[in-house]
């Protein structure tokens, strides 16, 4: 938490230096906190039924809320990058965790079809976006069955940190080859244009950044559009130019305690293993997209880490011979 509150204060220094607007980063702050503390509360009263409303939840907000669709801005050929592709992410997370977490072969076998069905869900949308990370998270919940947690948590933060290199790469017009050109070819010449400016505003303010919410009034492409968000549409290339160089460290420490918190969790590997694939699917939403700006995202991703570090509550369970099994054993076992 003490990197949450240390993103909040930068925010409000960096506003505070060129007269931006901070309220955006704070909701969201305040939204990781609050679905972080509910998740940890959930998950270790029911470790099992938690995951299941979390992601029964968001399929229902999915379908229910047309304005979590991504506006025109967000638009291409990959899909679209937005909040319904994001909460269809995390719900695949959460039905996944609840797979992993309850000893019953049926249900567990019941919460991967329905995993699947959330992939579905999104071609039904029109989200291709949502339908690769939907797969990517049933094939990494799967694939964490025998993986070993250490390793587990270091390939999902060299992930990251490889995708998050070819997007500034892409920003910033450096010869990429391989996987960069592909991205790039799948991305409209309007989002490479507003991620150029954003570098542009990192490079002219490298320290504090031009200010939280300033990026709409100085992007040309972004006022030159009258369906803009005003957004650059990659969370690292935003914070690069509202907040500095300090900003971009913050975002990547805050996701790093994340994964510290599943690489500490009490909870079996599979499960945290798992949360730890929808968070890095969700990272990679947010490096091609604005999903971060919505609410209801940042709560969600919370929600989900928390989920998958709580400590359950011990539930003493006695085998046939008598033996008295723990939780984390009964699941294992």
């Amino acid at each position: 938490m003490t990197v949450l509150a240390a993103c909040a204060a930068w925010a409000l220094v960096s506003a505070g230096a060129h007269d931006g607007r901070a309220e955006g980063t704070l909701l969201a702050v305040l939204a990781v906190a609050a679905g972080y503390a509910a998740g940890r509360m959930s998950g270790a009263l029911l470790p099992v039924a938690a995951p299941c409303v979390a992601a029964l939840a968001g399929l229902a907000l999915t379908v229910a809320a047309p304005e979590l669709s991504p506006g025109p801005e967000s638009a291409a050929p990959l899909g679209r990058a937005g909040a319904e592709a994001a909460v269809l992410t995390l719900a695949a997370g959460s039905a996944c965790c609840a797979a992993w977490a309850t000893p019953v072969a049926a249900l567990r076998l019941a919460l991967r079809l329905g995993t699947a069905a959330l992939a579905v869900t999104g071609a039904a949308l029109g989200s291709v976006a949502a339908v690769v990370t939907c797969c990517a998270v049933l094939l990494a919940s799967v694939a964490a069955g025998r993986a070993r947690r250490g390793t587990g948590v270091a390939g999902l933060a060299v992930s990251t940190a490889l995708l998050t290199g070819l997007v500034w790469a892409i920003a910033a017009g450096a010869p990429r080859g391989g996987l960069g050109d592909a991205l790039a070819g799948q991305l409209t010449p309007r989002r490479i244009a507003l991620w150029r400016e954003a570098l542009h505003l990192a490079e002219t303010h490298p320290v504090l950044g031009a200010g939280p919410g300033s990026f709409a009034e100085l992007s040309p492409t972004s006022a030159q559009s009258p369906l803009s968000d005003g957004l650059p549409h990659s969370a690292p290339l935003q914070l690069a130019a509202e907040q500095g160089i300090v900003g971009v460290v913050l975002l990547a420490a805050a996701f790093g305690w994340l994964l510290h918190a599943l690489w500490r969790s009490p909870r079996p590997t599979p499960v945290a293993l798992t949360a730890g694939a929808a968070l890095t699917a969700l990272a990679a939403l947010a490096l091609v997209g604005n999903v971060l700006s919505f609410t209801t995202v940042s709560a969600g991703a919370g929600l989900l880490a928390g989920i998958a570090t709580a400590r359950p509550l011990p539930q003493e369970a006695r085998d046939p011979d008598g033996a008295v099994r723990t939780y984390e054993e009964d699941v294992a076992g």
